[in-house]
C-alpha cells in the first residue's frame, strides 16, 4: 500500500484540461476519420442552427395560405431527415475512432509496461497500472467517443446561435452578453477545483485496484494466517477514502451544475419578458421573438451541457496524464542506441569484474560488495551461501535486469550494458526459485522457451523434465489451461514445466534458481538427472540451497553478505573448513553447529 500511496503523494496536480493534446499522436493516423468525424458534427450543428429560421417563417406567414405553409412544413422535414443523417454519421464515426484509439492507447501503454526493469516495479503496484490501463483509458474512450464530440458540437452551436442572436436582436443580445460573464465565473471557479478532485479520484481507484490484486494473487496465504479480516478491512479503508474523494468531487460537479443551469434560464427568463414586452409595442415580430427564443434555449443548453461536459473532459485529462506518465516513465535499464551485437555461436563466457550493487529501495545495504567471478564457457558453477549473500542477485545481473553501481558484467567479453537485452537474453534459459505459470495450455506454457517449437519438440522437452507423465493425465493432455499461477499444479509440478521451458530453449548460457527446492525427493533426483545432461557444454550457474545438488559442479563459489569468502570442488572446501563446511555438516549429517567464532 505504502508503494502505490507514494505514487499519489508524489504526482503534481495539474489543472489544464489541455493535458488532452497528449492524445495527438494517437489519433494522427487516423486523420481522415477525425475530418469525417468533424464534418458530420459541423452539417449536423449547422442544421440545428437553420431550425429556428423555418420556425419564424411558419409563424410569420401562418396567414398566408396553406400551400406555402405546406412548403415550410416540407422544408423542415427534409431538414430532420438531413440532421437524423448527419447524428447517425457523427456517431459512427466519432464512436469508432473513440475505440480505434483506445486500442492504440491500451497496447501502446502494455508495450511500454511489460519492457520496464524491476526497479520500475518497486515503485508502482501492478494493481495501479491495471487500473490505468482499464478505468483511465475507459474514461479517454468516452471523451474521444461522445464527450468530445458533444463538446465541439455544443461550442459550434453556442458560437452559432450568438450569431443568430445578434442577427435576429441586437437588443436582446447584449443583454445575453450581459449574463455570459455570470455564467462562466463558477464554470471556471469550480471547474478547476474539479479538476483536482477528479485526479485525487483516479488515483484512490488505482490504489484500490492496487490493493486488491495484491491480496487476491496471496489469497491462500491470506487465508492461511487467517488474515482475512484485516486484508478486508484494509480494501474497504481504501475504498471509503476513494468514496469520500469521488463524493466531494459529485458534490462539487452538482453545486456547479445548479448555479449554472439558474444563471442560463433565469438570464433566458429576463431576455424573453424584455422581448414579449418589445412584441407588445410592435418593434419586433412574433416570429421574430419565436426564433431568438428557439436560439437563446439552444445558447442555453449549450453552455449548460458545456459546464458538464467539462468535467468529463478534466476527468479525461486527468487520466491522460496518468497513462502519459506510464507512457514516459524512465527506465532504469535502456539499451544503447548502438548496440553490439552478441557473437554466435555463442560461447558462454560470464565475468564479472569488481562488481558492487545495491537495491533502489535498500540504498544503505550492498548486496554484492567488489565480487570478481569468471565463468568459462560449459563450466558448471554453483553458488551457495546463506539466505541474503548474494546469489540471485549474481543470477539477476547476468540477465541486466539491474546494472551494478560499480564495475560491469560481461557475456563474451561484451559488456552487458553495450548490447541490446534482447539479443544476449536470447542466449539465456533461467529456471526460476518461484516457476511462473500462465493461465494457458501446458503446451503454450513449456513453448514460451521457444514461440515456434512443434509440439513433438514441446513433448521432448517435457520428457526430459519428467513432466510429460503427470501434463498427460490432465484432462485434456497438453492442451489443459493450467489456470492462473498454475493453480492446478503442485509446487513440485510447475517446476518441472518451468525447466521443460528451459530445455526446450537450449540456449548456451542457464541459470537455475534453486530449480529443484520444490521438488520431493524421487523427482528431484529425475530432474537432476535431466539438468545435468542439459548443462552438458553450456555454461551453467547454479543457485542452491540444499548442496546435494551442487556437489558434482566444477566449482562453487561460497557467497556470504554480498562477498565472495572461498570457492573450489566440494572436496576442497569441506576440508578448508569454513562456512561452506559448516553449512555441508548441517545438510549432510543433521546435526545441529554451532557458528565459527569468527
Amino acid at each position: 500500500m505504502a508503494r502505490g500511496t507514494t505514487i499519489i503523494s508524489d504526482r503534481p496536480s495539474s489543472r489544464r484540461v489541455g493535458a488532452l493534446g497528449a492524445l495527438w499522436p494517437f489519433l494522427r493516423p487516423y486523420r481522415v476519420q477525425v475530418v469525417l468525424a468533424l464534418f458530420a458534427l459541423a452539417a449536423t450543428s449547422a442544421i440545428s442552427l437553420v431550425l429556428p429560421l423555418a420556425v419564424r417563417r411558419v409563424v410569420d406567414n401562418f396567414d398566408d395560405g396553406a400551400g406555402l405553409l405546406d412548403e415550410y412544413f416540407g422544408a423542415a422535414l427534409i431538414i430532420v431527415a438531413l440532421l437524423a443523417l448527419g447524428t447517425a454519421a457523427r456517431y459512427y464515426f466519432v464512436t469508432r475512432l473513440g475505440e480505434r484509439v483506445v486500442a492504440d492507447i491500451r497496447k501502446a501503454v502494455f508495450a511500454r509496461v511489460i519492457t520496464l526493469s524491476p526497479a520500475f516495479f518497486e515503485r508502482v503496484m501492478t494493481g495501479e497500472i491495471l487500473s490505468r490501463i482499464t478505468t483511465d483509458t475507459t474514461l479517454i474512450q468516452s471523451v474521444i467517443g461522445s464527450s468530445l464530440s458533444i463538446a465541439l458540437r455544443n461550442m459550434i452551436i453556442l458560437a452559432g446561435g450568438m450569431a443568430m442572436l445578434a442577427f435576429t436582436s441586437l437588443k436582446l443580445m447584449g443583454l445575453v452578453l450581459l449574463i455570459i460573464p455570470v455564467i462562466l465565473v463558477p464554470i471556471i471557479v469550480l471547474g478547476r477545483r474539479l479538476r483536482g478532485l477528479s485526479r485525487k479520484a483516479q488515483d484512490w481507484i488505482a490504489a484500490s485496484s492496487g490493493a486488491a490484486s495484491e491480496t487476491l494473487l496471496a489469497a491462500q496465504t491470506v487465508q492461511a494466517y487467517t488474515h482475512e479480516g484485516r486484508s478486508i478491512a484494509r480494501f474497504d479503508d481504501v475504498t471509503e477514502r476513494s468514496f469520500d474523494v469521488a463524493l466531494t468531487r459529485i458534490r462539487t460537479r452538482a453545486l456547479m451544475t445548479a448555479i449554472v443551469i439558474f444563471l442560463i434560464f433565469a438570464g433566458v427568463i429576463g431576455v424573453l419578458w424584455v422581448g414579449a414586452r418589445d412584441v407588445q409595442a410592435g418593434a419586433m415580430t412574433a416570429g421574430q421573438l419565436v426564433q431568438f427564443v428557439i436560439y437563446a434555449i439552444l445558447v442555453a443548453g449549450s453552455t449548460g451541457a458545456l459546464s458538464e461536459i467539462w468535467g468529463e473532459l478534466q476527468r479525461a485529462a486527468g487520466a491522460t496524464e496518468r497513462l502519459g506518465e506510464l507512457l514516459a516513465a524512465e527506465d532504469a535499464l535502456t539499451d544503447p542506441p548502438r548496440p553490439v551485437p552478441l557473437p554466435r555461436p555463442v560461447r558462454g563466457r560470464i565475468t564479472l569484474e569488481e562488481v558492487g550493487f545495491h537495491y533502489p529501495t535498500r540504498p544503505d545495504v550492498s548486496a554484492l560488495e567488489g565480487v570478481s567471478l569468471s565463468i568459462q564457457p560449459g563450466e558448471t558453477v554453483a553458488l551457495v551461501g546463506p539466505s541474503g549473500a548474494g546469489k540471485t542477485t549474481v543470477i539477476q545481473l547476468i540477465q541486466r535486469f539491474w546494472d551494478p553501481q560499480s564495475g560491469r558484467v560481461t557475456l563474451d567479453g561484451i559488456d552487458l550494458r553495450d548490447m541490446a537485452r534482447a539479443d544476449f537474453r536470447q542466449a539465456i534459459a533461467l529456471v526460476p526459485q518461484d516457476p511462473v505459470i500462465f493461465a494457458t495450455t501446458a503446451l503454450e506454457n513449456i513453448r514460451l522457451g521457444r514461440p515456434d517449437a512443434s509440439p513433438a519438440e514441446v513433448q521432448a522437452a517435457a520428457r526430459a523434465a519428467h513432466a510429460h507423465d503427470f501434463i498427460s493425465t490432465l484432462p485434456q493432455g497438453y492442451d489443459t489451461p493450467l489456470g492462473e499461477r498454475g493453480v492446478m499444479l503442485s509446487g513440485g509440478q510447475r517446476q518441472r514445466i518451468a525447466i521443460a521451458r528451459a530445455i526446450l530453449r537450449d540456449a548456451p548460457v542457464l541459470l537455475l534458481d534453486e530449480a529443484t527446492s520444490a521438488l520431493d525427493a524421487e523427482s528431484e533426483s529425475l530432474v537432476q538427472a535431466a539438468v545435468n545432461r542439459l548443462s552438458e557444454g553450456r555454461t551453467t550457474v547454479v543457485v542452491a540451497h540444499r548442496l546435494a545438488t551442487v556437489k558434482k559442479a566444477d566449482r562453487i563459489v561460497v557467497f556470504d553478505g554480498g562477498r565472495i569468502v572461498a570457492q573450489g570442488t566440494h572436496d576442497a572446501l569441506v576440508a578448508e573448513g569454513g562456512l561452506y563446511a559448516r553449512l555441508a555438516r548441517m545438510q549432510f549429517m543433521d546435526m545441529p553447529t554451532l557458528p565459527d567464532p569468527a
